[in-house]
């Protein structure tokens, strides 16, 4: 699979081999189809591989997947939350940055960090983006990626405020 391969000597802040990685990210999304779910395989090759949009395109990879992770691709120029709200525009693309923040945000993964600052801002970071990415989709969709990928982001979801009852509870 393209995703494995171009990601094959990579590890995340633990350690652990990135297709771990990538593989939670896509399975979080298979309730949403094959689309969505490629999209989740590739949403971080175009920041972390010589990869491109274009080229993604000439391999076969449909325009709209390829739309998809360059819209979840940070630009050199743009601040994290200028990235955010463009995300939060697509449906597609907040779905998929709604299954990587998840994974990102598991308890596991962040108690592998040594430093305890780092711990912090990253947990500052990924809560501020789950304001600017939940209310971007439904409550329900919300639910079916955060239950499959971090289930003790539940928890938040109940809490008041746009990022938990405050979301629309329709499909």
């Amino acid at each position: 699979m393209l995703a494995i391969g171009a990601h094959a000597t990579q590890v995340d802040k633990n350690g652990v081999p990135y297709r771990f990685h990538l593989r939670a990210v896509a399975e979080g999304l298979e309730p949403f189809g094959p689309v969505v779910v490629m999209a989740g395989w590739l949403h971080d090759i175009i920041e972390d591989t010589a990869w491109t949009a274009e080229g993604l395109r000439e391999l076969g990879i449909s325009a709209r997947v390829a739309e998809v992770v360059q819209l979840v691709t940070r630009d050199d120029d743009e601040s994290y939350e200028e990235m955010l709200g463009r995300v939060a525009g697509d449906p597609l693309a907040t779905l998929v940055k709604i299954a990587d923040n998840a994974h990102n945000s598991r308890p596991d993964r962040a108690a592998a960090l040594s430093d305890e600052s780092q711990r912090r801002r990253l947990h500052e970071r990924y809560h501020d983006a789950r304001r600017i990415l939940w209310p971007a989709t439904t409550r329900q969709n919300v639910t079916r990626i955060i239950s499959r990928v971090n289930p003790a982001l539940l928890d938040e979801l109940a809490l008041p405020g746009p990022w938990g009852q405050g979301l629309p509870s329709g499909a």
